[in-house]
């Protein structure tokens, strides 16, 4: 039996299985109750579960999503924002840079996905997220827009939350919101707004059935969101990604920059007594130099996505918003995520991290071996099937003394013995199979020592599923 860190739980919000509650809410309303209209909502047909998916202009439309809002009154044009798509850091560029706007006086809105337990993480306001009463006064108040829309083109889940997420920035009279991508960008329900600055984070194999099989075809999808004259960041890319970019941002008059190339940026990893291992990065802006600062997630990746923020905070200083250096570094230093190499348990030590590609799977054992000293670590991995899932096994024996596969509770999951048989055929090596993840963790538990290491990665779905577990194991 797993004994819990000490840390504060997080409340739990909305799930599926969310117990109804009556929030009052004034004037007409479809849904009494918070639970009715989270039924609702999940009742939307949802892209993200969906088991298959055609990525063109009749499942991802932006005209419906434009409809959707001015039937809203067009809350995305009322809002200033910052956009950031690319394949792996999205979430922690966008909370690196909120949280140095909001340590600058910002009121800043969030907007991100997945969640990992909870549907609220996704919609935030200086770092609190959306309340169960303020989401079923949203679902009421969209009600008769989708309703509407739904007799000839119905909205989907993700459009449904985009615009309350809008909605709610402007309730809260927020000063910036800060808007990440959810799939691809160029058809993305967010690619409706007029940003004042423009992020792509590490372009790599992601989402090849919607996206495309080739690193130039998805890299092409993530530059839809380049609008003309509207500046740029990115980090250093493939050679085949950086082509397409700087394309498409000439073909757009996007003035494009790149951290180590147009900005001064290097990073290196140290150790210390204060602060243990971590990265550090100088990065010189036409506005600021940061000589040595420290990263506050963990991570080669972490270095790189922390890089892009602050070059992204540098354009909008560009754009007449005032910035303390020093604000902003207070800012950084607060910033946590759940579900990126988070410890959820400590006996046996158990990390999770949602790394849900190649690319993010190399990232995360790498930065295991750097931060957490252990002396065995069984990994526990499930992952969708629409992922690049050669590659993610390919990763995973550089980092795993020990693999047990399962499934996660997507639709879209990938049978455990498939996986298997995959790794053994690709890597040559043994491994396990589990059902689910309580019988994962029976079997990781009767293998690992005190002085091993639980890493269960592949899937937020799979860590959302294990936080939960450990959660209600507190309560």
């Amino acid at each position: 039996m797993c004994m819990a860190t000490g840390k504060k739980t997080p409340i739990k919000r909305a799930t599926r299985k969310a117990t109804a509650q009556v929030v009052k809410v004034k004037g007409p309303r479809a849904f009494r109750t918070y639970n009715q209209a989270m039924k609702y909502l999940f009742d939307r047909t949802d892209y993200e579960r969906g088991l298959k998916l055609r990525y063109n202009i009749s499942t991802f439309n932006l005209d419906r999503m434009k409809n959707l809002l001015s039937l809203l009154g067009d809350p995305h044009l009322k809002l200033k924002t910052a956009h950031i798509a690319g394949t792996k850091g999205k979430g922690s560029t966008c909370t690196m840079l909120a949280s140095m706007l909001e340590a600058n006086g910002y009121k800043v809105g969030l907007y991100t996905s997945p969640h990992v337990v909870s549907l609220h993480e996704r919609i935030r306001v200086n770092s609190n997220m959306i309340s169960p009463s303020e989401m079923l006064g949203l679902i009421n108040r969209v009600y008769g827009a989708v309703e509407k829309l739904a007799k000839t083109d119905p909205p989907t889940f993700f459009e449904i939350l985009t615009a309350m997420a809008f909605m709610h920035f402007c309730d809260k009279k927020v000063d910036f919101a800060v808007i990440e991508t959810g799939l691809g960008g160029r058809l993305d329900s967010t690619n409706v707004i007029q940003p004042a600055v423009i992020g792509i984070t590490s372009i790599s194999m992601d989402h090849m059935q919607q996206l495309g099989d080739t690193l130039d075809k998805i890299a092409m999808e993530k530059a839809g969101i380049f609008k003309k004259g509207v500046p740029a960041v990115t980090v250093e890319q493939d050679p085949k990604v950086m082509k397409v970019l700087k394309s498409c941002a000439s073909q757009k008059s996007t003035p494009l920059s790149i951290t180590g190339h147009d900005i001064d940026f290097s990073y290196r990893f140290e150790f210390s007594k204060e602060h243990g291992p971590h990265n550090r990065i100088c990065i010189t802006t036409d506005t600021s130099k940061f000589e040595h600062l420290r990263v506050p997630l963990p991570g080669e990746h972490q270095a790189i996505n922390c890089g892009l923020a602050i070059a992204m905070l540098d354009k909008l200083k560009g754009v007449g918003y005032k910035i303390d250096d020093q604000k902003a570094i207070q800012g950084l230093y607060s910033v946590q995520l759940e579900g990126r190499m988070e410890q959820i348990c400590d006996d046996p030590r158990i990390i999770v991290d949602a790394a849900h590609n190649a690319a993010s799977i190399r990232a995360v054992m790498q930065a295991i071996g750097q931060h957490i000293p252990y002396d065995s670590m069984v990994v526990i991995f499930a992952c969708n099937a629409d992922k690049d899932v050669a590659g993610m096994l390919q990763e995973l024996q550089y980092g795993a003394d020990k693999v047990i596969f399962t499934r996660n509770n997507s639709p879209r999951s990938m049978y455990p013995q498939d996986l298997a048989d995959m790794y053994t055929e690709i890597c040559g090596k043994m491994c396990q199979t589990a059902m689910s993840l309580k019988q994962a963790l029976q079997t990781a538990y009767s293998a690992v020592g005190r002085e091993d290491l639980i890493c269960i990665t592949g899937s937020f779905y799979l860590i959302g599923q294990a936080k939960q577990m450990f959660q209600e194991e507190k309560l």
